[in-house]
């Protein structure tokens, strides 16, 4: 049986970013435990606990993705399709958090399954009420699916 913890894995390859989001989860009082993979190879190892994260449980999912879409080793659309293809993952929530403008990535990502795309504000303020209205939604209102793998 998986079962889905509370944390956030948020999987950022730029410093300044992570710690906007990381301050803006504290501005919010998200206290969720945010596990950080700064490229995509880590991000998977975490997942599926390879790599450096081969003694971690991987039957113990977090409760939301934070993806980025351009990261080193292995891109955030390969991440998501390689979440997507695997039983144990499949249905993780995972939001894309990108400053990426490209049309073509909206629609992949959403074609290789995202539950949502959301461009990282320039501005702080606003970067933090994004992150405010995620936290509400994804972490407090959405109910996840039960994870009945065995």
């Amino acid at each position: 049986m998986t079962t889905i913890a509370k944390n956030i894995l948020l999987v950022e390859d730029n410093p300044d970013d992570e710690l906007l989001t990381l301050m803006a989860f504290k501005d919010n009082n998200i206290k969720n435990e945010v596990i950080i993979a700064r490229d995509g190879e880590e991000a998977l190892d975490y997942l599926f606990g390879t790599g450096k994260y081969k003694d971690r449980n991987s039957k113990l999912l977090p409760q939301i993705i934070l993806l980025d879409l351009k990261l080193p080793k292995v891109d955030g659309l390969e991440v998501l399709k390689q979440i997507r293809s695997n039983a144990l993952t499949e249905l993780l929530p995972v939001i894309i958090l990108t400053s990426s403008k490209e049309d073509m990535d909206i629609i992949n990502s959403y074609q290789l399954g995202a539950n949502s795309y959301i461009r990282k504000p320039v501005d702080f303020e606003q970067f933090s009420e994004a992150i405010k209205q995620l936290g509400l939604y994804w972490l407090v209102l959405n109910e996840v699916p039960p994870q009945n793998i065995g």
